[in-house]
């Protein structure tokens, strides 16, 4: 039987799709600011959001093809079966209703339809404008077999074209000098850029979002193992090269932007200020525009992925009944309003974006430790204590509550231990070397047994 290869319109649909899952509005927000900060050291700062930005993700897509699962709870199970009930769950929900998806409703509103409310209609309309954007994610949810076609031929050529728009008016007609960079940016612009390409929270959603990408090569009619990872590989690079564009698109812009605004605290003001300044009121309409495509399509995704997943957990309930049910109580979290949202999403992001991390890096590991569990339970327990105290740390820190009584031994010990531990990367060397140790103890005793 003959195996069958997508054409090259196939894998760049099936980009063009991905790239409108990841992009959302965070996603613009992000790497202006970055551009606004950096300064002079903006290519060193884009550099190394790219990496954990971008490149996270697009290994957390090719994890899912490259480990032959069926979803993430299969791939998580090689640890543990209730620690990929677990896990799988937690990331589900914290990426679906609970934080990001609301996350999306609110911050189109924020940045998209605010400007032309006035303030003390504030509370009503974000109600109506959320109860209108998640109806609209809720159409599309309920149809996911039409994904690909509604969401890669309509709204994501939308995203692309107005923004092109937009990054080329810097280009031609600049707003002024890239001036200095913040003192965050002054040394080691590189590890700062690394590290807020975390916020864009892409590789949690890249473990989920791989599995839509695997079933519509799927559904295009190719079984092959090594033909899905190789179409997945090819149309995560679709993805990559558009993100990629963007993100070094708008930190330019940011950077470009300061001599004539100013700082911001976010990155939503500048875009605003770059768009009317340009453009006028249509250019703030093109904004609103922009953010409502890219915060909807993400919202599309997340509802879709979640909507799945737990039909597979609790069949007893429709695929229709839990996008309905996580669609409304999207709707009533992001009515809190975006800054509650994001206060209590980063504690639970700091816990969780490392296990994300060290997943994907097993995964492809896996072959030279032979599978075995015993380097996977090992990491992921090494990797868990410490990412637990990087999230309670986080959360005191944010409401600005002292440490519990029985964490600052611990804190203090991992800030004199651990090298990076003070950039939110204690996690990695400790990881690494879990998997050098328990992996060559594996492959010692395979020997022995050979």
């Amino acid at each position: 039987m003959e195996k069958k290869k997508l054409s090259f319109s196939s894998y760049f649909l099936i980009g063009v799709m991905l790239f409108a899952l990841f992009f959302g509005a965070g996603n613009l927000i992000f790497p202006v600011t970055l551009g606004q900060n950096a300064g002079t050291n903006i290519w060193m700062a884009i550099t190394g959001f790219l990496i954990t930005g971008i490149g996270l993700p697009f290994l957390g897509i090719l994890a899912m093809g490259f480990s032959g699962s069926k979803n993430l709870q299969e791939l998580a199970s090689r640890i543990h079966p209730l620690y990929a009930v677990v896990f799988t769950s937690l990331l589900y929900l914290t990426i679906g209703p609970f934080f990001a998806a609301p996350r999306t409703g609110a911050v189109a509103y924020e940045i998209g339809v605010s400007p032309f409310i006035h303030e003390q209609w504030s509370q009503v309309g974000l109600f109506v404008f959320t109860f209108l954007f998640f109806g609209a994610s809720l159409w599309f949810s309920l149809n996911p077999a039409k994904l690909v076609e509604r969401v890669g031929k309509l709204l994501a050529p939308g995203i692309i074209i107005l923004l092109a728009v937009l990054l080329g008016m810097v280009v031609i007609q600049p707003m002024g000098a890239i001036e200095a960079p913040q003192p965050a940016y002054e040394t080691g612009p590189f590890l700062k850029g690394f590290t807020e390409g975390y916020n864009t929270m892409d590789a949690l959603a890249s473990l989920v979002f791989g599995i839509i990408v695997i079933n519509a090569v799927r559904a295009m009619g190719v079984s092959s193992r090594k033909e899905i990872l190789a179409a997945t590989a090819k149309s995560g690079i679709v993805s990559t090269l558009f993100l990629s564009a963007i993100y070094i698109g708008i930190a330019y812009l940011g950077a470009k932007s300061t001599e004539a605004f100013g700082l911001f605290d976010t990155g939503g003001p500048v875009l605003s200020s770059a768009a009317a300044y340009y453009f006028g009121t249509a250019g703030t309409l093109m904004l609103a525009i922009i953010i409502i495509l890219a915060c909807l399509t993400t919202s599309i995704g997340l509802m879709t992925a979640c909507g799945e997943y737990f039909n597979t957990l609790f069949p007893k309930f429709s695929y229709r009944t839990l996008v309905i049910f996580f669609t409304f109580l999207t709707f009533v979290i992001a009515n809190f309003g975006l800054a509650n949202i994001i206060n209590y999403s980063i504690p639970v992001l700091m816990f969780l974006y490392p296990l994300a991390i060290v997943l994907i890096l097993l995964t492809f590991l896996s072959p030279l430790f032979y599978h075995a569990q015993i380097v996977y339970v090992t990491t992921i327990t090494v990797t868990v204590l410490i990412s637990i105290i990087d999230g309670l740390k986080t959360f005191c820190s944010i409401f600005e509550m002292e440490y519990f009584g029985w964490m600052t031994p611990i804190i203090n010990f991992y800030d004199n231990v651990l090298p990076l531990y003070s950039d939110g990367l204690g996690w990695i060397l400790p990881a690494l070397a879990a998997i050098i140790i328990t992996g060559g103890i594996t492959k010692w005793k395979q020997k022995l047994l050979s």
